[in-house]
């Protein structure tokens, strides 16, 4: 079995949304944010969706954005039964390799301090660049090698 990306549409949209709030609700809490389905739908429409999945099965999405420097990942979430499989790895790998391609030096990403999958994060060689409130700035340099090379 391999792990492949699909294209996400509008009709993955209350997926994406569900599956966000589930995982990040403990942290919003915690840090006092609010949540919002508005906001998260205005940003949705506004990136690059993908569905992480397995076979015909979908175990979770990647969200992202870019500039002229970096490629970043602005939501990246598993389903909870198909966590630690190896497929959060596989897409930052995967991540690194089209910030690449496409001549993008930084594949970057936020994590809030508390979330323990700044461990993987790290293990696949971002590193820890900055702060803000809650949250580090993590970033992988791209222009030589892949993550995890």
């Amino acid at each position: 079995m391999s792990f492949h990306l699909r294209a996400a549409t509008a009709n993955d949209l209350p997926f994406a949304r569900t599956l966000t709030h589930e995982a990040m609700s403990r942290y919003y809490l915690q840090y006092g944010l609010l949540w919002s389905n508005d906001g998260f739908d205005v940003a949705w429409a506004g990136r690059e969706n993908w569905l992480i999945c397995r076979d015909d099965a979908v175990m979770g999405f990647v969200s992202l954005s870019r500039d002229s420097k970096a490629l970043y990942i602005r939501e990246l979430h598993m389903l909870e039964c198909c966590r630690k499989q190896g497929a959060g790895s596989w897409v930052l790998e995967q991540m690194a390799l089209k910030a690449r391609t496409q001549g993008l030096g930084l594949l970057r990403l936020t994590v809030f301090k508390t979330n323990p999958a700044r461990r993987l994060y790290q293990r696949r060689g971002l590193s820890i660049v900055g702060e803000e409130d809650c949250f580090w700035r993590m970033e992988l340099d791209c222009r030589s090698t892949l993550a995890g090379e």
